[in-house]
């Protein structure tokens, strides 16, 4: 019988249900596109290319490994082994190939070596990899033209890059690898044999010997790809190799796991999708959670008289429980479908954008699994039901004379539970602020950040009414001035708080959530920028268009006349223990002379003296428990243990990252060893300079300011993936903004047709309207400020070390804008078709 009069309810009252339909269904459809970002970080194909050719690839542990043992009080033990992945490519000795060779069912054994190799004079649009000629089968490789490399200047190229490029053999290709560029005949063109042309990367093929050198890797190898021979189980095969290799770090991998042994980036890539689809799904259901309670609410507040009613002629609490819930359950159900079957082609989309964005490759191929969608539903249905029974607790618990005096006039102050709830819920938000001015890191504080905006945005949704009160007390006398208007909207905001703060809470969530995705990564990026700004003593600064800057034009920039000092920068990741820092190496000479990184502890002289010296930021000895004289243990961005003593402790760890070490130690464990910048000293003008570097193309000189603005345009770009990812919770957002705005004003009708009957004209009442909607926004944009400003400035004492979040004015006057274009729209459209209607029929009839 429920069902049945559930069903009914619906048919009959679509434009109640409607707000809440659309509410769970953007919710489903974020949840899934969020889902299969997760699933596909989690499952994601990545298809091998290099080595289609080889069944079976052994290559070098990419990660850093910790076993820690814990004692218990019984006398047991608990060992538990964790593992983290390396920032560069792990190289593996050349010598493990004489171990497989000799195996049964072993046909070859072909080493294979990958390094930088980019070509200057040609550009790329893919990344270019140099290989030695005598791993082409691993592909496999065959010349459709001209002959394989016979020299150290011979070059094969792959056949995609030599049509797009137009080439052919004889031309001449100068490439920039780990060393300085150099010129190369195009001896010949290949192709792979079956697989078409490569699609994620370009090939250069050299002779052996000049691979060798290229590579920089004496005795080592990227990987091995072991032939089988005919006949030979590779699953068997596998298990012979890795047996043969106990007792060393080598990592056997057929099938699609050699993909990752290829693509480094794009096994990088799924822990960053598993991460950030984890974060968004987490933000977007605690938000949906908000706007969906708060959207049954406001649909339960506009049935009030009805189940009033109900309850008036005996319906009991519990029946009035299921009723709602049944309706609830209804309308998830169909919100769910919906939107998980919209959250499909959303996901497509956002993979896309991260694609192009390049924050993902593009062989990482997108899982389209059930799992996604059908957690989306049973989310959506069980997050509608909460919802219906959150809503309902005070209807359904109160006496029938009570409900029925409560449907005509709104209670004068909100339950005492709903109060508590919400001090509750601002004293946590206050807690988790105060957690967030002692976090230091941005992978901690980041979560963080966004979890204390909700929180706080949910406390103001519990005492919402409270506030709304208070606020039209203020309001009073400045819309007294507005006339007729001004003094009905003041009546409405506060006879009516509650239907007022179903409107404020995601109004207040939309501008707070926005201000602080706008203006967390300016703060820090700003501050960031500064502290390199003020530490970066050179008068000019090398910038390279391609891969970097080669160790022998800094050296020729060295012996240019004028110049004092040249230092050559490389920035890599390292691993202390398992936790990441960021890294830079500096070439030592002459670096008093172009970098000042305000040392509080030790000496840089200390650190330019001794080859195994480090310099660390504040923040990473206060982390490690370093000062001037500890040593420094680390895992350099290969996976290579060193070890260091810590010469100087600095304090614009933001600018120049947490660990400085010596430029020949870092560089040699890098994939790409070129520098990314050359800080120049000296009284040298740029001609002098541009005329030394003119046989090393794309290099630039220039000055600081100008490298500094270079800088923030990259840190915008890195950005912009943070802002899509937010922007799709902030658009569902601004669509609860619109759909709470809409069934508030929609529901008014009868109120509106008693203001004509009473003599007020349709401007009146639209006036009324805007005057209503300009102070919801105006109470929503200071609670929605005072949020995020908090936030902001918890974030920025953290990060920074000062209270000073970076707020550009004019974007915050565009948010802001933006908000009220919204809110007055949103109560306009509807108001303006309430109105329509006759007022003598709309008062005649029932509600």
């Amino acid at each position: 019988m429920m069902l049945r009069y559930a069903l009914r309810t619906i048919r009959d009252r679509k434009g109640g249900f409607l707000g809440a339909l659309l509410a769970l269904m953007c919710a489903a459809a974020l949840i899934t596109a969020c889902g299969t970002l997760l699933e596909t970080g989690l499952r994601g194909r990545i298809a091998t290319e290099r080595y289609a050719a080889a069944p079976l690839v052994v290559s070098a542990d990419q990660n850093v490994h910790r076993t820690t043992v814990k004692h218990k009080g019984n006398g047991e033990t608990k060992t538990k082994h964790k593992a983290k992945a390396v920032a560069e490519r792990a190289w593996l000795p050349a010598a493990t190939a004489d171990r497989i060779r000799p195996l049964a069912g072993v046909h070859k054994v072909i080493p294979e070596l990958t390094f930088l190799a980019e070509p200057v004079t040609e550009p790329v649009d893919r990344p270019s990899y140099g290989h030695s000629w005598a791993s082409a089968s691993l592909t496999p490789f065959t010349l459709t033209t001209g002959q394989a490399p016979a020299a150290a200047d011979d070059i094969v190229i792959d056949r995609g890059f030599a049509e797009r490029a137009g080439l052919k053999p004889g031309d001449r290709l100068t490439v920039q690898s780990t060393g300085a560029p150099r010129p190369y005949r195009i001896s010949g063109i290949a192709a792979p044999a079956d697989s078409g042309e490569l699609q994620q990367q370009t090939s250069l093929f050299f002779f052996a010997a000049e691979a060798e050198r290229l590579a920089a890797r004496p005795g080592q190898v990227t990987a091995l790809g072991v032939l089988p021979a005919p006949g030979t189980d590779l699953t068997e095969l596998k298990r012979r190799v890795e047996r043969a290799l106990k007792g060393t770090t080598a990592q056997v991998a057929t099938g699609d796991d050699r993909g990752p042994v290829e693509f480094l980036d794009a096994a990088g890539a799924r822990t960053k999708l598993v991460s950030m689809g984890g974060a968004m799904g987490g933000t977007s259901l605690l938000v949906a959670i908000l706007v969906v309670v708060g959207t049954f609410a406001l649909s339960i507040q506009q049935r009030h008289r009805e189940l009033a009613l109900l309850r008036a002629i005996a319906a009991t609490s519990r029946q009035i429980r299921r009723l709602l819930g049944r309706e609830a359950l209804i309308v998830g159900a169909v919100a769910g479908v919906l939107g998980s079957l919209a959250g499909l082609p959303l996901a497509t989309w956002l993979h896309s954008r991260f694609i192009d964005m390049g924050a993902i490759p593009a062989n990482l191929e997108r899982t389209a699994g059930i799992f996604p969608a059908f957690a989306a539903v049973a989310v959506t249905l069980l997050g509608a039901w909460a919802a219906a029974r959150i809503s309902s607790r005070r209807i359904a618990r109160i006496r029938p004379a009570e409900a029925m005096a409560e449907a005509a006039v709104e209670r004068d102050r909100p339950a005492r539970g709903r109060i508590a709830a919400g001090l509750v819920l601002l004293a946590g938000g206050g807690v988790l602020v105060v957690v967030l001015s002692g976090l230091h890191t941005e992978a901690a504080s980041t979560p963080v950040t966004f979890l204390a905006v909700v929180v706080l945005a949910t406390a103001v949704s519990l005492l919402g009414p409270l506030l709304i009160r208070m606020a039209s007390a203020l309001l009073a006398g400045p819309l007294r001035l507005a006339g007729f208007g001004g003094t009905l909207a003041t009546a409405n905001i506060r006879g009516n708080s509650t239907r007022m703060a179903a409107v404020v809470t995601p109004l207040t969530l939309l501008i707070g959530m926005t201000c602080t995705v706008l203006f967390v990564q300016p703060t820090l990026g700003g501050a960031a920028r500064t502290q390199a700004r003020e530490g970066t003593r050179a008068t000019w600064v090398l910038a390279a268009q391609g891969p970097g800057i080669p160790s022998v034009a800094a050296e020729t920039v060295r012996t240019t006349q004028g110049v004092t000092a040249a230092t050559e920068v490389v920035r890599t990741t390292v691993r202390v223990g398992l936790d990441k820092y960021q890294a830079q190496g500096v070439t030592q000479a002459g670096l008093s002379r172009t970098w000042d990184p305000e040392v509080t502890g030790g000496s840089l002289a200390d650190f330019v003296a001794d080859p195994g010296a480090a310099a660390v930021s504040e923040l990473a000895a206060e982390r490690l428990g370093l000062h001037p004289g500890s040593t420094l243990k680390l895992h350099l961005g290969d996976g290579t243990p060193a070890t260091l003593t810590v010469a100087a402790v600095y304090a614009r760890g933001l600018g120049f990252g947490d660990l400085t070490l010596p430029h020949d130690l870092v560089a040699l464990h890098m994939d790409n060893p070129l520098a990314a910048t050359v800080l120049v000293a000296g009284d040298s003008d740029r001609g002098p300079l541009a005329a030394a570097l003119k046989k090393f193309p794309g290099i630039a000189v220039l000055a600081p300011a100008t490298a500094d603005r270079l800088q923030a345009d990259r840190h915008q770009e890195n950005a912009e993936v943070n802002y899509l990812a937010m922007g799709l919770i902030l658009a569902f957002t601004a669509i609860a903004v619109v759909n709470t705005l809409a069934m508030s004003v929609s529901e008014r009708i009868k109120e509106f047709a008693m203001l004509r009957l009473a003599g007020a004209t349709r401007r009146q009442v639209l006036r009324m309207l805007r005057i209503e909607a300009l102070s919801v926004l105006l109470i929503a944009a200071v609670l929605g400020t005072g949020i995020a400003l908090a936030v902001l400035t918890a974030f920025s004492i953290g990060m920074t070390g000062g209270a000073a979040p970076t707020v550009m004015p004019v974007v915050y006057a565009t948010v802001v804008g933006a908000a009220a274009l919204l809110v007055l729209v949103a109560s306009a459209l509807p108001g303006r078709v309430a109105l329509k209607a006759r007022p003598v029929e709309v008062a005649a009839s029932q509600q």
